[in-house]
């Protein structure tokens, strides 16, 4: 290196500069000298390694190699080259200046050190876009577990920066971080509480982006969006965001509806209520009728006494495993409840074929719809409150 310096002072000498002047223009010299290889290399990284990586990613049929060869990466690997390049050059312009050398090599190790950070969190969020086009893992909140990732290199980072400022050993300096772990601790309370419980989450398969979960105590209704290291976000039904810390969800009880919809079938549970006036033994006339409308199939032991109640509740459980849009192959219950002043309530329990919830809706409604307008067909009246108009019916003279 110094063959070098000697070489340019030589070099400007015989262009007739005086000794005075040749320290100063031949440090400068191999300083442009330096800022020029510097350029021309990150040009070239830039324009030729960048482009011709990215034109190879392109023709092949696999995608892993588009997120870790994206922009971001790229561009981190190519602004690690001018500190890298300026160390190594650097005792060329100021080998006769040790406390610069140190000084200047020190502030480039402390930028690589920053732009080594920038391309690990790059390649991290390539990894994260990578797993989440898996088929296995598409739906774990692992955004949680590539964000602790990035937060623990990030403070090795600092340690390291912190190490070359105050030039002392990284050990020295993790040796005596002991005495503030209590204040990063309280700090850092909530990320560290996050990212166990997102890791509880994520390894008992409790909650996924896409699934509908209920935490009434948080507001929360809806769908989960995200998951990461200090919140899930929930779209609730009226379109609000919530946000609930993951590690809530771990201490207090939340219902996810995922079992449902995986089982394939949605739950009805609805009753109505039978005026208990209207319960009474069949006529004749009413048996021979349910007999030839079939409504009598699936009773055992018919005789003469048969209560049109128990002809209603046969019929309502063939009519549900008939009925298309009810789920066969889940439970189905027609059954009585405890009377009331409101009548006797007899519960339809079974499962719908459709989880959606506007399927579901339909399906429901069309049930119960069916329901009410066959009840008279049994001698069955359904028990409403008397309204108004009713009280004043019975006090019009006849």
């Amino acid at each position: 290196m110094s063959n070098i310096n000697l070489y340019i002072q030589q070099w400007l000498l015989n262009l007739g500069i005086s000794m005075e002047n040749v320290d100063i223009l031949s440090r400068i010299t191999l300083i442009a000298a330096i800022i020029i290889i510097i350029a021309v290399a990150y040009v070239f990284s830039k324009r030729i390694l960048v482009r011709t990586i990215k034109r190879i990613t392109k023709r092949t049929a696999s995608r892993w190699d588009d997120h870790l060869f994206d922009d971001k990466v790229l561009n981190s690997i190519c602004h690690l080259i001018p500190p890298i390049a300026f160390y190594v050059l650097t005792p060329l312009a100021f080998g006769d200046l040790p406390d610069w050398t140190d000084g200047l090599r020190r502030a480039c190790l402390i930028y690589v050190v920053i732009v080594i950070l920038q391309f690990i969190s790059a390649f991290i969020s390539a990894l994260y876009r990578i797993s989440c086009e898996k088929a296995n893992v598409e739906q774990h909140p692992l955004k949680g577990v590539y964000q602790m990732l990035k937060l623990i290199c990030i403070i090795l980072g600092i340690i390291i920066i912190i190490s070359l400022l105050v030039d002392k050993s990284p050990v020295v300096i993790l040796a005596g971080m002991g005495a503030v772990a209590a204040a990063l601790t309280f700090v850092f309370q909530d990320t560290i509480l996050g990212f166990v419980a997102g890791v509880q989450l994520s390894a008992n398969d409790m909650l996924k982006p896409g699934d509908w979960i209920a935490a009434p105590k948080y507001g929360a209704d809806g769908t989960v969006i995200d998951v990461t290291l200090n919140t899930v976000k929930v779209r609730n039904w009226d379109m609000t965001i919530t946000t609930v810390p993951p590690y809530a969800l771990m201490k207090d009880s939340f219902q996810n509806w995922r079992g449902m919809f995986d089982s394939g079938g949605r739950r009805v549970k609805r009753s109505i209520n039978i005026d208990v006036n209207s319960i009474k033994f069949c006529s004749p006339e009413q048996l021979a009728a349910f007999k030839k409308n079939g409504w009598l199939n699936g009773l055992e032991n018919v005789g003469d006494k048969v209560v049109n109640l128990l002809v209603f509740r046969n019929y309502l459980e063939n009519y549900l495993r008939s009925h298309s849009q009810v789920n066969q192959n889940m439970l189905q219950l027609v059954r009585q409840l405890q009377p009331g002043p409101q009548g006797l309530p007899l519960e339809l329990y079974f499962f719908t074929a459709s989880t959606q919830w506007i399927q579901y809706e339909k399906i429901q409604a069309a049930v119960f719809e069916h329901v009410y307008a066959i009840l008279p067909e049994f001698g069955l009246k359904a028990f409403q409150t008397p309204a108004g108009t009713d009280l004043k019916l019975l006090q019009q003279p006849e």
